[in-house]
């Protein structure tokens, strides 16, 4: 009867497409930067399945990692990676000069320090995320412990995602920044931007920052989720389903 599931599912949804259109979309919107700022516990109250992206050996990096974890909320590393404007990357960067062997003992401290972390996105890296080698060393570090990974996209030329692929890592990329701009106008444009986006593609990744003026805004804007049938879900839910739908797929073909 499982093994029957997906298939059915499939059937149903060919033969109920309404049913299937009217399920509510959903997006995971991600904080990153999270560690340097005391201030940063703010985002942890943020209401509903927000997911936290922590920057390894910060100051308050690990312990904001596990009241994260206490509130049940999914944790990522915010991993540095070389930008191409050469700016600080700070501890437990990868770049570009690292062998295999130093890119594996860079991700494994990071690890160490928040072993519960559900994987990785990258912190800038516009140079690092468009070379191949590099990017797949740590795929083949976050394959071997099951571990996802989010291309946060800081270059249109990122080859990050595809390479996860390919090593079969589970990934997702980011569709949009909510914070570029630290104006509650411009934060609630690029929201109503997720609406639509979320409404037309069904799943959407966000990103957003610890600012004070993102935690304001947030928590003005995300109520309009509900209002809009759109279902706030962790990252690793997101990243679940579309495991899930791929799968079905497969199964429908064989």
């Amino acid at each position: 009867m499982l093994r029957l599931l997906p298939k059915l599912l499939l059937t149903l949804s060919l033969l109920f497409p309404v049913l299937v259109y009217a399920l509510p979309a959903q997006v995971a919107i991600i904080i990153d930067d999270i560690g340097y700022r005391k201030s940063d516990v703010h985002a942890l109250y943020l209401p509903g399945s927000i997911s936290y992206a922590i920057l390894p050996h910060t100051p308050y990096g690990k312990r904001l990692a596990l009241q994260a974890k206490a509130k049940n909320k999914d944790v990522i590393l915010h991993i540095p990676m070389e930008a191409k404007n050469g700016k600080k990357l700070g501890p437990g960067a990868l770049t570009s000069a690292m062998n295999e062997n130093g890119i594996r003992e860079s991700l494994s401290n990071a690890f160490a320090e928040i072993p519960f972390a559900l994987g990785i996105n990258n912190h800038m890296g516009s140079k690092l995320t468009e070379l191949y080698q590099p990017m797949a060393w740590t795929m083949q570090f976050l394959r071997e412990r099951n571990l996802m990974f989010v291309d946060s996209v800081t270059t249109n030329a990122s080859q990050a995602e595809q390479v996860a692929i390919s090593f079969g890592v589970p990934s997702l990329h980011r569709h949009i920044f909510l914070d570029n701009k630290l104006e509650h106008n411009y934060i609630r444009r690029q929201f109503k931007q997720l609406i639509r986006d979320a409404k037309r593609y069904k799943t959407v990744v966000a990103i957003a920052h610890p600012h004070p003026e993102t935690i304001r805004s947030l928590l003005k804007l995300l109520p309009l989720l509900k209002k809009n049938n759109v279902e706030l879900v962790p990252i690793s839910q997101l990243l679940n389903n579309k495991m899930a739908t791929i799968n079905q797929q497969i199964s429908a073909e064989d």
